[in-house]
């Protein structure tokens, strides 16, 4: 997949030109983010670790001259302050709320966790806005299908009809979807 990196942002004054859609990846820290978008575009262009709460950055990559991809701090636990987190989160609701070419949101979930009040508060903060959001249970190559399979039909309980999809960015496996619902339905 064609992919460039843009710039990294903390503000709309230094946000690139909006002049394509736009795709945000939100989640946990160590949910798997940057691993999944490096294993959806087939290359290492988003920074990996180990530690959580390494993005700290808007980050913009260009996928395929069509859309823009959207890295965005994770958020629960991370190394940092209070003060650093709660950036963070200003900095995302600033971009969700200024944003008019955002087109969908992917919220990145390891898929041996369950769903908490922060993908509840989530949940309701993009439905409220009416901004279109598919959920990805990543990390599926720590569990057996059957398991997998299980833990998508308990989280979906959870998450209500928003759609859920199952991929490992270890693996590489489950983008056939993604791919689609990034450059054809929400670009």
């Amino acid at each position: 997949m064609k992919v460039k990196f843009l710039k990294s942002a903390t503000r709309p004054d230094e946000y690139p030109f909006p002049y394509k859609p736009e795709v945000a990846i939100v989640g946990r820290s160590n949910a798997g983010k940057s691993s999944f978008i490096n294993a959806f575009v087939g290359q290492k262009i988003a920074k990996v670790s180990g530690t959580p709460g390494k993005t700290r950055l808007l980050n913009f990559f260009e996928l395929e001259e069509q859309v823009y991809l959207v890295d965005c701090p994770g958020y629960g636990y991370a190394t940092g302050s209070l003060k650093e987190a709660l950036g963070w989160q200003e900095m995302i609701e600033t971009y969700f709320k200024k944003r008019e070419t955002l087109k969908g949101v992917i919220l990145i979930m390891d898929i041996r966790r369950d769903w908490e009040d922060e993908e509840k508060l989530l949940q309701d903060w993009l439905t409220h806005h009416k901004t279109p959001w598919t959920v990805i249970l990543n990390k599926s190559d720590k569990l057996s299908r059957s398991a997998a399979l299980g833990r998508r039909a308990k989280l979906q309980k959870s998450a209500g009809d928003v759609p859920m999809l199952i991929v490992s960015s270890m693996k590489k496996s489950g983008f056939d979807d993604v791919k689609n619902l990034i450059l054809k339905e929400w670009s």
